[in-house]
């Protein structure tokens, strides 16, 4: 009787298995969708270039005794370098999950519409970011690694063009 072949890549796969998740862990974050207009009154998006080349937003965790708007304001201004910005209104929270060694984070992100204002052009990224850029409105929807800020920005540039901001 012959014996049937090895399935080819079973041990690989069963010695490149992840350890079990020991802990969820939930993280609250806030950011904001940035904007401002240009010279010809266009409005532009302001995205940042994380460590791993994706286009996104200016977040970060809620510190003890913050409220999420505290931290869009606290996060923006520390991430870009600008100096004076008005959190408006409350675009809409996201949340999505990833492994983290033997650990689930559930993470959660509430999003402002937040103006830049005085010079807008006086960036200072942080050193981890590999980019900051100023997006006409419509390249930064393109841009954007994800679909659900993506959606945000949307909503945002509605609430620009109701209220003439």
């Amino acid at each position: 009787m012959k014996r049937p072949k090895p399935i080819q890549g079973f041990k690989k796969f069963v010695n490149n298995r992840k350890p079990n998740i020991n802990e969820v862990v939930r993280e609250p974050t806030a950011g904001g969708v940035i904007f401002r207009r240009n010279k010809q009154d266009k409005v532009e998006i302001l995205l940042i270039q994380d460590a791993k080349n994706r286009w996104t937003i200016p977040k970060g965790h809620i510190e003890e005794g913050e409220t999420a708007r505290q931290t869009a304001e606290r996060e923006i201004k520390e991430e870009t370098g600008l100096k004076e910005v008005n959190v408006m209104s409350w675009l809409g929270k996201i949340s999505f999950r990833y492994r983290r060694q033997s650990s689930l984070v559930l993470m959660t992100t509430e999003i402002f519409l937040v103006k830049a204002l005085g010079d807008t052009d006086d960036l200072n990224p942080e050193d981890w970011m590999n980019g900051i850029k100023w997006f006409p409105a419509p390249d930064a929807v393109d841009t954007i690694a994800y679909e659900d800020i993506s959606k945000l920005i949307l909503l945002g540039l509605k609430k620009i063009r109701e209220n003439k901001l």
